[in-house]
C-alpha cells in the first residue's frame, strides 16, 4: 500500500482574479488538505507561481495533477523533486520578553540565524527563514516561553539549474497542447 508523502506542486497559471478560487477549490472538491499555499508573480506579468504543499499517496497526486491541468487557467503543473528544489519559508514570531529572558532568546535566534526585527519592553519579534524543517525546529524551541503571535508564509520553492523539462516548452505552447486559449475557438466539425 502506498504511504502519503508530503509534496510540494508548482502550477503555473494565468494571472487574472479568482484563479486561486479555482484551484483551491479544485484541491478542496478533490478532498485534499493544503498544508501550505502561496501565489507569486513570475517573470511574466502574465502568469503567477501557486505553490501548494500538500500529502498526498501517488495515485491521488496523478489524479489531482491530471484535473488541475484541465482547468482553463492552467498552464503548467509539476510535482518538485526535494533533491532537486530549493525550498523556503519565512517566520515571523513574536514572543513575550522581558529583562530575565531576553539574552537567552537572542542566543536561541542567533543559533537559528533569526534576526530580531523589533523589540519592546514586552515583546520581541523574530523572523526566520529556512527549510520548513528548519522553521519547525525553530519553533520548537520556544514550548516553554510565551508565543503571542506568529505568521508563516508557507513553503515558496524553485528546482536548482537551469531550465528543466516542464519548462523546455513556452507556456504558450503548453497550454495550446491542453486547450485552446480564451478567445479562441475549437475547429468546428463537420
Amino acid at each position: 500500500m502506498e504511504s502519503n508523502k508530503r509534496r510540494v506542486i508548482s502550477l503555473l497559471v494565468d494571472n487574472q482574479s479568482g484563479v486561486l478560487a479555482r484551484v483551491s477549490n479544485l484541491f478542496c472538491r478533490r478532498g485534499f488538505n493544503i498544508d501550505s499555499l502561496t501565489v507569486s508573480a513570475t517573470n511574466d506579468p502574465a502568469v503567477s507561481r501557486i505553490t501548494v504543499t500538500i500529502t498526498s499517496d501517488d495515485k491521488a497526486l496523478k489524479q489531482l495533477i491530471l484535473q488541475t491541468e484541465r482547468l482553463e487557467v492552467t498552464r503548467q503543473v509539476f510535482v518538485l523533486d526535494g533533491e532537486k528544489s530549493l525550498e523556503r519559508e519565512l517566520l515571523l514570531l513574536k514572543v513575550a520578553s522581558d529583562v530575565h529572558n531576553r539574552s537567552e532568546l537572542r542566543e536561541i535566534a542567533s543559533i537559528y540565524k533569526a534576526k530580531i526585527i523589533d523589540l519592546s519592553p514586552d515583546s520581541m519579534v523574530l523572523e526566520l527563514i529556512g527549510k520548513p524543517d528548519k522553521i519547525d525546529a525553530f519553533l520548537k524551541m520556544f514550548t516553554d516561553y510565551k508565543i503571542l503571535e506568529q505568521c508563516r508564509t508557507g513553503v515558496t520553492a524553485l528546482e536548482r539549474g537551469g531550465m528543466h523539462q516542464h519548462m523546455q516548452k513556452p507556456p504558450q505552447e503548453v497550454r495550446e497542447a491542453q486547450l485552446p486559449l480564451p478567445g479562441t475557438h475549437c475547429p468546428e466539425r463537420t
